[in-house]
């Protein structure tokens, strides 16, 4: 899948725990089998039907979380078992698909750019995610005709997709019966699989619109989930990312949890590394302790946990209803670090939220300085429709910019200081990312660490610079999601490398490949 660029500076961007907002590129000749010994040599050939038989073909774009990205594949996944090709472009489609996000104002501005352009060639389009259930009059507005699709009804994708080939426009937002989980799939990157372990959420968060979109929480069976992570490894995966709307309630509703869950993936004997998505501090209290015992004993989690706070006001938190306080989230970076100090702690502050006052940001301030998290996800209050955040009194916009201004500062001054640990360091880093022409690879604390010097005898530098130069202007995207090879020579996704640490910066580490 290619992008039609939003303007002529769009950067490549790194697939991060945090917001995702571009569109990835769908190796059209990848499939469930991974054959890696059968990888095309050039992006065209990626993009052309190999056998020339006249299938109707389908383009799809994904934005958003990782989620998003899951359900991404398992609507191609779903089309490609029943004899759906992914065409060349948008243009000469049979049909478009797009999986939206609807999470900011900005996101949702790009969603309605997008569905406008892929509307004005005439074709049919299914337009699914967050953004149809939360806000169904939005796309209608945009596209009348268009099909809508929620984030729990895709299982309807062959349906939808037929039906609006024919002609009929069918609205499908409800929750399906059937759960997500062991569904086909068409694999966008030969070394991450995203394995969704739940829909919805348990949260109030009054700023929050994934809520409206995704309802209550609907937690997957851990057999269910164990089976479909030994299926993805058997066809060549190394990292597993377990990703819900949030993974600290998973369970509840069935009687189980995230560390149980866990306790059973660390049993699977092949080897591989988990990823364990955003967990909200409120569910963590009652078992923070067995979290950090499970992290800290098994060889295959990375040491990498995602608990946003939000902000460091009391009176903002319950403002933002978010069920926990200040206190509980230092608690818990206080004791995974006190087990593991290297630990690699993200989370996520919103400046702004209305009523927030010099003294209520100030406090978020020291929230930051004092725990110092690795990675911040920082964001200006945006009103969402349908939040009672939305309602609320905001405060001047000057004021939203000065405090954000602030805030990335102390950001960047933390996160250079926490990357500064890991000079000399030296270890097994596992590459999963191409990224502006260079190596990327995360080693067990997920750091993210670009390859200075890459040294295999299957690749060179020169390659992965040359493609990326050739294709730059062309694709805006995250060729991590790529399965690549230039020529002869195959680039080493999910490959494992020993490298030691030689420089760092305030989003990466910089390493060279050691024997």
């Amino acid at each position: 899948m290619i992008n039609e660029n939003f303007s002529s500076t769009s950067k490549f961007r790194s697939l991060k725990p945090n917001l995702i907002e571009n569109i990835t590129i769908l190796n059209k000749n990848n499939n469930n089998n991974n054959n890696k010994n059968n990888v095309p040599s050039s992006l065209s050939s990626l993009l052309t039907n190999p056998d020339n038989k006249q299938k109707p073909s389908f383009w799809i774009e994904g934005y958003g979380c990782s989620a998003s990205f899951a359900d991404m594949e398992m609507i191609a996944g779903q089309l490609r078992n029943n004899g759906f090709d992914i065409a060349n472009n948008s243009d000469v489609a049979n049909i478009n698909l797009i999986v939206t996000c609807s999470v900011k104002d900005t996101t949702e501005h790009k969603m309605a750019h997008r569905i406008k352009n892929l509307s004005k060639n005439n074709k049919p389009i299914v337009v699914a995610g967050c953004l149809p259930s939360a806000d169904q009059k939005l796309v209608e507005k945009i596209n009348p005709n268009a099909s809508l699709m929620g984030p729990n009804s895709i299982d309807k994708t062959v349906e939808i997709v037929n039906s609006a080939l024919n002609g009929q426009k069918i609205v499908s937002l409800q929750n399906s019966e059937i759960e997500k989980i062991n569904l086909p799939r068409f694999r966008i990157n030969p070394t991450i699989s995203i394995v969704e372990i739940a829909s919805g959420c348990l949260s109030e968060c009054s700023f929050c619109q994934t809520k409206l979109a995704k309802g209550d929480l609907q937690s997957y069976r851990i057999g269910k989930i164990i089976n479909q992570i030994k299926q993805d490894l058997k066809e060549g995966t190394q990292e597993i990312w377990l990703t819900s709307t949030d993974n600290g309630c998973y369970g509840i509703d069935i009687g189980t949890n995230i560390v149980e869950l866990l306790r059973r993936c660390d049993e699977i004997e092949e080897d591989y590394k988990i990823r364990v998505g955003m967990m909200n501090p409120m569910y963590l209290k009652g078992m923070v302790r067995d979290l950090i015992n499970i992290y800290s004993k098994s060889n295959k989690i990375f040491k990498f946990i995602h608990i946003p706070v939000q902000s460091g006001s009391e009176r903002v938190l319950r403002k933002m209803k978010r069920g926990h306080t200040v206190k509980t989230f230092y608690e818990i970076v206080r004791q995974f670090r006190e087990k593991m100090p290297d630990m690699t702690i993200a989370t996520d502050i919103i400046t702004g939220f209305p009523e927030e006052t010099d003294e209520d940001f100030e406090l978020t301030l020291k929230t930051i300085k004092e725990t110092e998290p690795d990675i911040i996800n920082s964001s200006k209050f945006c009103p969402r429709p349908g939040t009672s955040a939305s309602k609320m009194k905001r405060i001047a916009q000057e004021t939203v910019t000065e405090r954000s201004k602030k805030l990335h500062s102390i950001m960047k001054h933390i996160a250079k200081k926490r990357n500064s640990r890991w000079l000399e360091w030296e270890g097994q880093v596992l590459i999963d990312e191409i990224d502006m022409g260079r190596l990327k690879g995360r080693n067990q604390y997920y750091k993210s660490i670009v390859i200075k010097n890459p040294i295999e005898n299957t690749i060179t530098k020169t390659n992965v610079k040359n493609y990326n130069k050739e294709r730059f202007s062309e694709l805006h995207g995250d060729l991590r999601l790529m399965n690549l090879k230039n020529g002869n020579n195959k680039l080493p996704l999910g490959k494992t490398i020993r490298v030691r640490i030689i420089g760092y910066s305030t989003h990466s580490l910089e390493g060279i490949q050691i024997i």
